[in-house]
C-alpha cells in the first residue's frame, strides 16, 4: 500500500524551535512505521518562503530575502538531520518547480471563472498572513489567539478566489467523510466556521514583489495561502509527474491546530475547483505549551533551542519526550524538568534498566551466549499474549496518528518485562542445579523481549534499535515489523555484547551555569589581545594584569598549536543577546554545518555589519553556556585601547577552510 504524508511547510522567518520539531518528528514516526510494514511511503516537508513577513524580516536585517531565507532553511535541514528525520523531499516555495505549477493552477482557475479581479480593503495581519473584516478584530487587533498583534488597513487591487461557491459542496464532503478532519474536535470547529459563511479569498498582492508573479498580470504576486498549499502537489510534479500519479491523494496532512482552517477549508476547495481528489485526512495536533501555559513560539519569545537539547540528551530522548507527552487532540506541557524526568523514569529506569539487567545476566550465567529455550510456563505464555495485544493496540494508535497512545501501550510491555525479571529471579535459579533448564528459558525470553522491543521502538527512536540489536548480537536484517509478532525468532548460541547504558541517568544540575560567571570579552574588551569567548570566574577576571600591552605568554610547541582547530566561518545571522549590552549571538556555517557562537563584540559591531562576513573561529573549543545560550567556539578579534576588530577574510575562501 502507498502512504503519502506531509508536514506543513514552515515559515523560515527564524530558526526552528521545539514546537516545530514536534510536527516533523511525529510525521517521521508515522512514515517509519509504514516503511517497516512494507508500505510504499513518501514523506514531504519544506519551507514557505513567499510571504510578506519574510520580506520585512529580511529588510530589518539588511539582507535580500533570498539570502536571508537560505540561511534559515539550512538551520531547518540541519535540525531535521539531528533528529533523524527521514523525509523523501524538501520543497521550497522559491523553487522553479513550484512556481510553474502555481502559475498553471492560477491561470486555470482564472480561465474557468473561479478567480476574478476586484479591489480589496481590509485589515491585514502580517505575521498571520491573513485579512480580517473589522467585526472579527478583537480590540482592534488580530483575533488569532496566538497572535493578538496590530493589524494594518490595506486597500489594493487584488484577485479573489470564489470560496463561497464551494461552501455547500465542502460541507457535504465533510458530512460524508467524517475522518477527513481529525481529531473530531477540529472537525466540529471547521463545520461551525464553514456554516458561518465563507467569504471569497484574496489571492494576490501588489504592494510587494517577493513571490510568484501572476503570469497574465505581472504586477500581482500570488498571495501566500494559494501559493503555499499547492506545494503538496507541486512537489509531486502535478499534473503529469510519476510521483503525482503514484502518491496523490495524500493519506494525511499533519499540522498544528492553528493552521487547520487553511488546510480543511481553503485547500479542499482549491482541489474541488481543479477536480482533483481531496487528501484522505487533515490532522491538527495540539501545541506544546511552556511551563507558564503559553504556546511555545518565536513570537512569544519562549522558544527552546532544539540543537542544545539534542546535544544534552540525544535525539532519541528528545523524540521520545515530544511524542509521549502530547496526548491526541490535546496540548502538551513542555519544560526541561519534565523532559529529564521522562528520560530518567521511562528510558533509563524502565527500558534501559531492563536491557542492561537482562544482558548482564546472560553474560554472568551463560557466558554471554543466549541459551536454548525450554518449556514455557504460564508466565511466558502471558507475555506472548500481552505482546500480541500491545502490538495490535500500538498499530491501532499509529494508524490513528496518536504516537502518545502508541507509546503508552508499548510501555505496558516494558513494565511487564521488568516485573517478569523480578518474578523469575534468575539469580535464585542460578544457584539451583535442577533449575538450569528453567533459567535457560528465562534468559532466552529476555533476549526475545529485547529483540521485539527494539523493533517496536524503531519508529519513535531510530538510533536506539541498532544499539539494542548490536548489544544483543543480532543483525538488522531482523528489523521487520512482522517479526515483532513472533517469539521464536532467536536460536541458541547468539553471543551478546554488552555496551554502554542505552540511556544514562541525567542530573539536570550539571547543565546549569552559574550566573555570576561572565565572558572575557564583556569585561576585558580594551586589552591588546586576540579575544576568545569563554566563561571565567569573577576572581580570574579581577586577577588579570591589565597593562598597556599584555606580556607574551610562554612558548608552546608546534604540537600544542596543532591542537587548535582554526576555521573560516560564514556569518549567516546575528542578533543582540537580550539584557546585555556587549554580547552578540551569531549563527554561523562551518563546512556546511550550522552552529551558534556568543561573542562580546556588540559595542563594536552592529549585527548587520557581520552578516555575510567570513571570520576566523576556534572550532574545537568545548561548548559553554552563556546567558542561557550554548556557544560552540570562539570568534577571533584583535583589540587595543578600546578599539576592537574581528578578524575577517578579504578573499573568497570557503567556510570550513583551515587557518594555519
Amino acid at each position: 500500500m502507498k502512504y503519502y504524508i506531509t508536514t506543513p511547510i514552515f515559515y523560515p522567518n527564524a530558526s526552528p524551535h521545539i514546537g516545530t520539531a514536534y510536527t516533523t518528528v511525529a510525521a517521521d514516526t508515522f512514515a517509519r512505521y509504514h516503511r517497516l510494514k512494507g508500505d510504499d511511503v513518501y514523506f514531504l516537508t519544506g519551507t514557505d518562503e513567499n510571504a510578506q513577513k519574510i520580506v520585512r524580516t529580511a529588510e530589518s536585517k539588511g539582507l535580500e530575502p533570498r539570502v536571508y531565507v537560505d540561511g534559515i532553511v539550512e538551520r531547518f535541514k540541519a535540525l531535521w538531520d539531528e533528529l533523524d528525520i527521514s523525509y523523501d523531499d524538501f520543497i521550497r516555495t522559491t523553487e522553479e518547480r513550484h512556481h510553474l505549477v502555481v502559475q498553471k493552477i492560477f491561470t486555470k482557475l482564472y480561465e474557468q471563472g473561479d478567480i476574478y479581479k476586484s479591489e480589496y480593503e481590509g485589515w491585514y495581519c502580517t505575521p498571520c498572513e491573513t485579512f480580517w473584516t473589522e467585526n472579527k478584530l478583537v480590540d482592534g487587533k488580530c483575533p488569532n489567539p496566538d497572535c493578538g498583534r496590530e493589524v494594518e488597513l490595506l486597500k489594493e487591487e487584488s484577485y479573489f478566489f470564489k470560496l463561497s461557491k464551494y461552501q455547500d459542496a465542502l460541507l457535504q464532503y465533510i458530512k460524508h467523510n467524517p475522518d477527513f478532519i481529525q481529531p473530531s474536535s477540529r472537525r466540529n470547529e471547521m463545520v461551525k466556521f464553514i456554516e458561518g459563511g465563507l467569504e471569497d479569498l484574496c489571492v494576490s498582492r501588489t504592494t510587494f514583489q517577493w513571490g510568484i508573479q501572476v503570469p497574465f498580470n505581472p504586477k500581482h504576486v500570488v498571495y501566500v495561502w494559494l501559493d503555499a498549499l499547492i506545494n503538496y502537489i507541486s512537489a509531486l510534479g502535478y499534473p503529469d509527474g510519476d510521483l503525482y500519479k503514484r502518491y496523490w491523494p495524500a493519506e494525511v496532512h499533519l499540522m498544528g491546530k492553528d493552521i487547520v482552517r487553511f488546510h480543511a477549508v481553503i485547500w479542499p476547495i482549491i482541489l474541488m475547483a481543479l477536480d482533483i481528489p481531496l487528501p484522505k485526512m487533515v490532522y491538527g495536533h495540539g501545541w506544546y505549551l511552556s511551563k507558564e501555559g503559553g504556546k511555545i513560539s518565536k513570537s512569544r519569545g519562549n522558544v527552546q533551542d532544539s540543537f542544545e537539547l539534542i546535544r544534552r540528551y540525544g535525539s532519541d530522548a528528545i523524540r521520545y519526550f515530544l511524542l509521549r507527552d502530547m496526548q491526541a487532540g490535546a496540548d502538551g506541557a513542555y519544560s526541561e524538568d519534565n523532559l529529564v524526568e521522562r528520560l530518567n523514569s521511562d528510558l533509563a529506569n524502565d527500558l534501559g534498566n531492563f536491557v542492561s539487567r537482562s544482558l548482564a545476566m546472560i553474560v554472568k550465567y551463560r557466558g554471554g551466549v543466549v541459551p536454548k529455550i525450554g518449556p514455557l510456563t504460564t508466565l511466558e505464555e502471558e507475555l506472548v499474549t500481552l505482546s500480541q495485544d500491545v502490538i495490535a493496540k500500538l498499530e491501532e494508535r499509529l494508524e490513528a496518528h496518536d504516537p502518545a497512545g502508541a507509546l503508552d501501550n508499548l510501555w505496558r510491555l516494558v513494565a511487564r518485562m521488568n516485573k517478569y525479571v523480578d518474578e523469575t529471579a534468575p539469580w535464585t535459579l542460578a544457584k539451583q542445579e535442577d533449575q538450569q533448564a528453567r533459567l535457560d528459558t528465562v534468559l532466552h525470553t529476555f533476549a526475545e523481549a529485547i529483540r521485539i522491543l527494539g523493533i517496536l521502538c524503531t519508529p519513535f527512536m531510530p538510533k536506539l534499535t541498532p544499539k539494542m540489536f548490536g548489544q544483543l548480537g543480532i543483525s538488522e536484517e531482523l528489523l521487520l515489523w512482522e517479526e515483532a509478532k513472533r517469539w521464536d525468532v532467536l536460536g541458541e548460541g547468539i553471543q551478546v555484547a554488552r555496551g554502554d547504558a542505552l540511556f544514562p541517568r541525567i542530573d539536570l544540575s550539571q547543565f546549569i551555569v552559574e550566573e555570576e560567571k561572565t565572558v572575557v570579552s564583556e569585561t576585558n574588551g580594551d586589552k591588546n589581545t586576540v579575544e576568545a569567548v569563554k566563561t571565567v570566574s569573577a576572581e580570574e577576571v579581577a586577577s588579570e594584569n591589565v597593562s598597556e600591552f599584555e606580556p607574551l605568554k610562554e612558548e608552546i610547541s608546534i604540537d600544542d598549536f596543532a591542537k587548535l582547530d582554526l576555521r573560516v566561518a560564514k556569518v549567516l545571522h546575528a542578533e543582540k543577546v537580550e539584557k546585555t549590552d556587549k554580547l552578540l549571538k551569531l549563527e554561523i556555517e562551518v563546512a556546511g554545518k550550522p552552529r551558534t557562537i556568543v561573542s562580546g563584540i556588540a559595542q563594536h559591531y552592529a549585527p548587520e555589519d557581520l552578516i555575510g562576513k567570513h571570520v576566523v573561529i576556534v572550532a574545537n573549543l568545548k561548548p559553554a553556556k552563556l546567558r542561557g545560550i550554548m556557544s560552540e567556539g570562539m570568534i577571533l578579534a584583535a583589540s587595543h585601547e578600546g578599539v576592537l576588530e574581528v578578524l575577517t577574510l578579504d578573499k573568497d575562501i570557503p567556510a570550513g577552510a583551515r587557518v594555519k
